[in-house]
């Protein structure tokens, strides 16, 4: 028996309502190509990597989670946590292909393997490996036990039943709640003994995806569950809905009604991104026209204005360039004041200068806050 899907309430139709007409808001403005989603979309699934593993404690930033995308060396993440971002990198890529697989069938080869990805480098923890024996989810501030996880022998039959509900079950329910519910399940189930909150959450994630979703860059709530503040009440609601050991039974409405919730403030979230991305690259060009510069320098400027640090390589990747070429460009681009250079030989990066620091100056004032659906 796993946790029961719920049955959405008034206001709960209204928030699901509301995130669709964003969802296919969003899909028609991407239907155009521009010069910046390539950037945007980087951006998003790099947060959305930090997001998840900031919630186990792997902590990076966003320049760094980028560097590791890109196979090369972060300026300040630790081995273990470059490892950790690495694993869940790969695993997302492979989500995001199954996302679009003309044949799928979701099978419990399929979840350990995406375990496997995450957290091959983890050898004594036995990943993507069914556990065999008892688990427990400990408070890391009082170290007491605040879940422990169903009977080893009950958890095979338990992922069986869980990878025929992913194929067959509730599939009238909305895309978004199915989503929620396989995540769900499949923490509390705790299958392995390493990896299950972020396997869960990239569940979530695959499910949307299938269900075409948008992609999964834009479909992801692990940015937003990364948020301390988030984090806090993400453990709080598992808690109170799937109380301290297996027990599928009860209420779970209010663990849907939080992921709803999520949902809609990421998505307003991405369209305020999306927007302003526009924005930012029609006045950077303006201003790289008005220097006389060449215009790919707006890609470098766009970089370092989401971003907060710029990386020489990352901009002659984007850009196809020399190494030459891009050290000239950003060269050129400090002396005029829009970047800062800091460090030296590999160490070295870039930051916004005065003029691109009045521009994220002009554009945080210009900001509109996110609204509450549940308030």
């Amino acid at each position: 028996m796993l946790y029961g899907t719920p049955a959405l309430e008034a206001a709960d139709k209204v928030v699901l309502a509301e995130i669709e007409d964003m969802r296919q808001d969003l899909e028609y403005r991407l239907a155009e190509t521009h010069r910046w989603d390539g950037q945007l979309r980087r951006q998003l699934q790099a947060r959305a990597i930090q997001g998840s593993n900031a919630i186990e404690g792997y902590r990076a930033s966003v320049e760094d989670v980028q560097s590791i995308m890109a196979g090369e060396e972060p300026l300040d993440a630790s081995n273990a946590v470059t490892k950790e971002i690495a694993g869940y990198q790969q695993a997302l890529t492979y989500i995001r292909s199954l996302s679009r697989a003309p044949a799928f069938r979701y099978d419990a080869g399929l979840l350990n393997a995406l375990n496997f990805m995450m957290i091959g480098h983890h050898g004594p923890q036995s990943p993507g490996v069914i556990r065999s024996g008892a688990i427990y989810v400990r408070d890391f501030s009082s170290g007491r036990v605040v879940y422990e996880g169903p009977d080893a022998v009950l958890v095979p039959a338990l992922l069986d039943e869980l990878v025929a509900w992913l194929n067959e079950g509730d599939l009238e329910a909305p895309s978004y709640v199915r989503a929620a519910m396989a995540h769900l399940n499949l923490v509390n189930i705790h299958p392995w003994r390493d990896g299950n909150g972020r396997m869960s959450r990239a569940l979530q994630t695959l499910v949307l995806g299938r269900d075409q979703i948008m992609t999964p860059e834009f479909c992801s709530i692990e940015e937003w569950l990364g948020q301390q503040r988030t984090t806090i009440e993400y453990y709080d609601v598992l808690g109170a809905v799937g109380r301290r050991r297996w027990s599928p039974h009860g209420d779970t409405l209010a663990w849907v009604r939080f992921c709803l919730r999520a949902h809609h403030m990421q998505a307003q979230r991405v369209a305020a991104r999306l927007a302003e991305a526009g924005e930012i690259w029609t006045y950077l060009e303006e201003q790289v026209d008005a220097d006389g510069l060449n215009d790919r320098c707006v890609s470098a400027l766009y970089e370092a204005f989401v971003n907060r640090r710029l990386r020489r390589s990352r901009y002659q990747a984007d850009q196809d360039l020399s190494q030459g070429q891009a050290a000239r460009d950003l060269r050129e681009l400090a002396a005029r004041k829009w970047l800062q250079p800091y460090g030296e030989t590999k160490g070295r990066y870039y930051q916004a200068g005065p003029r691109l620091r009045r521009l994220r100056e002009e554009f945080a004032e210009r900001a509109v806050p996110l609204r509450d659906p549940c308030a």
